[in-house]
């Protein structure tokens, strides 16, 4: 199972990293595109945080089930806070009310999991 769920983060890294090359390319071509800047750095920043994550968990570096909470929580937080940025670009509203908060919010916790994660003692 484990190595089940750490693959399925690892293709949404992998998705979450193209989707914010093509968001940066679209903020490259179109007037007043902060927001999709800010979803692209957003979503390329937690890709790499997922995927180092990941990586730390199945090494045991880290605790491993409060590491994959980590990443899965990088993963809906990003997914949360680009896609509410991107919708508002594209469409004229967001969502749902305060959801790029809420992602924002969510990333902050998955940090500080990923903190409690190198901080928690290894089982013997």
């Amino acid at each position: 199972m484990r190595s089940r769920l750490t693959r399925i983060l690892i293709v949404l890294a992998g998705v979450m990293g193209a989707d914010g090359v093509m968001l940066a390319a679209a903020a490259a071509h179109q007037p007043d595109a902060a927001r999709l800047a800010s979803a692209s750095s957003m979503l390329l920043f937690h890709a790499a945080a997922l995927l180092g994550t990941v990586a730390l968990a199945e090494r045991g570096v880290i605790h491993l089930g409060i590491g994959i909470l980590a990443a899965s929580g990088f993963f809906v937080a990003t997914a949360l806070f680009a896609g509410d940025l991107t919708l508002r670009h594209f469409a004229g509203h967001g969502l749902f009310p305060f959801a790029a908060p809420t992602g924002g919010a969510l990333l902050i916790a998955s940090w500080l999991a990923l903190a409690v994660a190198a901080a928690w003692p290894k089982r013997q």
